[in-house]
């Protein structure tokens, strides 16, 4: 099928659609900047025990282990947007029960504990949800551009406003943070609800039941031995009526039936858990090894956003000029050897400007590697395989923290040589590999192109036009 947008939509930018979703995931990431920012600030005032506020983070990533598969085939089964809607609500109900418990002092770090593990669930839902509504309503030629957009009004909210937010309303008074993390939720339930029809992800499903596609792949058609961008498009429909074990491996199988994608898939989990391992001891790096104040310590981070920024900004320009695979490339690299030069020469200035590189460029990577996902992955599978792709890849990064903190205790600065060297070594082994990566809108997933104007076509209560008769 053609992804190729009529000429007329070029002028329309990315569409009130897209802004629709992109407002409704706005207002969830400041939650989750609230979120993030008060919860170690909580379990501070809980406890002085460092090993029950390091569990904090691991409860975070817990989650992406045990409920990113499950939650990537509800967003399959489900209604998009209310699978959108249900994460937000479960964490709008989260949020008022801890206003309530920290209101009447019976908050302990074990409540705490329970109710961050909960959020993760949630997060795993919901995350998989925004990323499969992105291609929905954006054309493959500009993905990167969407992506590029949501990557950075994240960083922005998170990092530059509601970090800094919470932590100087936690001073005035504990409850007034808590009760903006509810209101921010709960406005994006509201958001969720009022997508528009094409946002659902329905009409993915309706092409699969009636194209006549096989229930399961094609490896054939799917392998790709020869290079060619071309996903399978008789690869693994998932129809309504499949039990939902059997649907548990439906994203492996996906992409371990592409060559390129399978071949992607191992390579990002290396180079992630290299990097864990090299950023596992973030904290006692910079305080002791770049002598930077621990008062620093905030701005030493904020390099790190205002480059992840800068990434954001021009990761789709970049991918214009250059080509998504030359660039992905590129930064993977650049982050490699950026990481290396952060341990080799460990001085303060180095570090700050090491850091801002290595995290502008891992934005980039991220940003273009999610729209080459998007693009090569049918839409009916998109949570599926997105579930799969992070249960591997976020569920080795705790190893790569453990391996990166056991060679800390020789010298601090070893992870980041050891870790920053191998992944620079990754990345020149598979440059070659990385180069050959096909644009968005080169590859053919089978999907029909979204709407390429602003004008929807009206959907009443009832079912589309050929589309299935239920939504599971």
């Amino acid at each position: 099928m053609s992804s190729e947008a009529t000429p007329g939509s070029e002028r329309r930018g990315l569409g009130r659609t897209f802004a629709n979703v992109f407002t409704a995931n706005l207002a969830s990431s400041l939650g989750d900047g609230i979120a993030r920012t008060a919860a170690p600030l909580l379990a501070a005032r809980l406890t002085d025990d460092p090993v029950l506020i390091a569990g904090l983070a691991a409860l975070a990533m817990l989650p992406w282990l045990l409920f990113a598969l499950p939650s990537g085939i509800l967003v399959d089964r489900m209604d998009r947007r209310h699978a959108l809607a249900l994460a937000a609500s479960v964490r709008t109900v989260l949020a008022v029960g801890l206003l309530a418990l920290v209101w009447t002092d019976a908050l302990t770090i074990w409540w705490l504990y329970l109710l961050i593990f909960v959020y993760g669930a949630c997060e795993t839902l919901y995350d998989g949800a925004i990323r499969a509504v992105v291609p929905s309503v954006v054309p493959k030629k500009k993905l990167s551009r969407a992506n590029a957009r949501i990557e950075g009004a994240e960083l922005v909210v998170q990092n530059f406003a509601a970090a800094p937010l919470t932590s100087a309303l936690f001073a005035v008074a504990v409850l007034i943070p808590l009760g903006l993390l509810g209101a921010a939720y709960g406005l994006a339930v509201v958001l969720a609800v009022l997508l528009p029809q094409v946002a659902s992800g329905r009409q993915f499903r309706g092409a699969a039941a009636t194209s006549g596609r096989p229930a399961q792949p094609d490896a054939a058609d799917a392998s790709d031995e020869q290079g060619a961008p071309r996903a399978s498009t008789s690869a693994l429909s998932a129809p309504p009526a499949e039990p939902f074990r059997r649907q548990l491996v439906d994203g492996w199988r996906f992409i371990m039936a592409n060559r390129q994608l399978r071949t992607l898939w191992f390579f990002t989990t290396a180079t992630g858990l290299l990097y864990a391992a090299s950023s596992a001891t973030l904290v006692l790096f910079v305080l002791q090894t770049l002598a930077i104040p621990e008062a620093a310590f905030g701005l030493f981070l904020l390099s790190g956003a205002v480059g992840g920024l800068i990434g954001s900004v021009v990761a789709s320009r970049l991918q214009g000029r250059f080509g998504l695979g030359a660039i992905m490339a590129a930064m993977n690299l650049i982050a490699g050897a950026a990481t290396l030069v952060m341990g080799m020469w460990s001085v303060a200035a180095v570090g700050v400007i090491g850091f801002a590189v290595a995290s502008g460029s891992v934005t980039i990577w991220n940003i273009l590697m999610m729209s080459y996902r998007q693009a090569i992955v049918p839409g009916r599978l998109l949570g599926r395989v997105h579930g799969t792709w992070r249960t591997l890849l976020w569920g080795s990064m705790p190893l790569g923290s453990v391996i990166g903190g056991a060679i800390a205790l020789v010298d601090l600065r070893l992870p980041w040589i050891i870790g920053g060297g191998l992944m620079t070594l990754l990345a020149l082994m598979f440059y070659r590999f990385l180069m050959g990566l096909p644009n968005p809108e080169d590859i053919d997933n089978g999907d029909e192109p979204p709407p390429v104007t602003d004008a929807l076509p009206a959907v009443g209560s009832g079912t589309p036009p050929g589309q299935p008769t239920a939504d599971r």
